[in-house]
């Protein structure tokens, strides 16, 4: 297994859950974006108390990595053809490619795209 993954925002919550199958991805080298931090962060608020969210939320904070002008034009040019994918996963997924990395997810949307990861349990 490459030791260096994106983590995309289904891959924060599965690891944020114990999910087993993702249970060996919680030792990677691991990167994220802010936007995705956003959504797994809105997400959790949904579903548990502000407090919590917020701490579990800062746990992914040191994988964060710079998004360039350059990947969000790339992403939302991406995203006119998959309109399906989420803005910040598709964002999350370029800069995975420009940072010569899998992008790891479970997301069917993402299932047949080079490049990733896909695990689903």
């Amino acid at each position: 297994m490459n030791n260096f993954f994106f983590f995309d925002t289904y891959a924060l919550f599965e690891i944020t859950r114990g999910n087993s199958a993702y249970l060996s991805y919680t030792e990677a080298l691991a990167a994220t974006t802010v936007f995705n931090l956003a959504e797994f962060n809105y997400g959790l608020k949904k579903e548990i108390d502000i407090h919590t969210a917020d701490s579990l939320t800062e746990k992914f904070s040191p994988y964060l990595v710079e998004v360039t002008v350059q990947d969000v034009q790339k992403a939302m040019s991406l995203k006119i053809k998959q309109k399906d994918l989420s803005i910040p996963d598709v964002v999350g997924y370029i800069v995975a490619q420009r940072l010569n990395i899998k992008f790891l997810t479970g997301d069917e949307d993402f299932r047949n795209l080079p490049n990733v990861e896909f695990i689903k349990k």
